[in-house]
């Protein structure tokens, strides 16, 4: 693969994390803050704010740790070690993150469903959704390209040792 495509699959990693690390640290933050606010015994809705804001401050992390992984992975296909355990190793990662990224959203499906009703706005919960099930079939990709590439080691280091 050359050099340059690899420098524009970055550029795509650092475009794609730039919304979310804006996400994280100035929308949900205010978010958190206009909760506290409103705060008292008789409305539930700032808490169920803080549950989603919590869930999707929690969902960055494996977020960042996936597109760190798939950096080392061009970084790997720049230097020619893409044919390597450290490759099925972030394969592994970015499916686990994956699968983590779903399950908290999984877990925070019903708050979305009761701000959606309260705001009247079904489509929250369609998010949601799209978010649980983008990041299974992101999990699931990673975990078939982490069983080929496995394969592909296998036969490799066989074809070298019959030579």
């Amino acid at each position: 693969m050359k050099k340059g495509t690899t420098v524009l699959l970055k550029l795509a990693l650092v475009v794609i994390a730039l919304p979310v690390a804006g996400l994280c640290l100035y929308a949900l933050p205010l978010l958190a803050m206009e909760a506290f606010t409103h705060m008292n015994g008789e409305n539930i809705l700032p808490f169920i704010l803080l549950g989603l804001v919590t869930a999707a401050l929690l969902s960055a992390i494996p977020y960042y740790i996936a597109l760190f992984q798939a950096y080392k992975l061009l970084r790997l296909i720049e230097t020619n070690g893409a044919f390597s355990a450290a490759s099925v190793g972030a394969l592994k990662k970015i499916k686990r993150s994956g699968l983590w990224i779903s399950f908290l959203y999984t877990l925070a499906l019903p708050l979305i469903f009761v701000v959606a009703q309260w705001d009247d706005a079904p489509g929250l919960v369609l998010i949601g959704m799209v978010i649980v099930g983008a990041s299974l079939v992101v999990s699931v990709f990673a975990a078939v390209l982490e069983a080929l590439l496995q394969e592909a080691i296998t036969y490799k280091t066989e074809n070298e040792l019959t030579i």
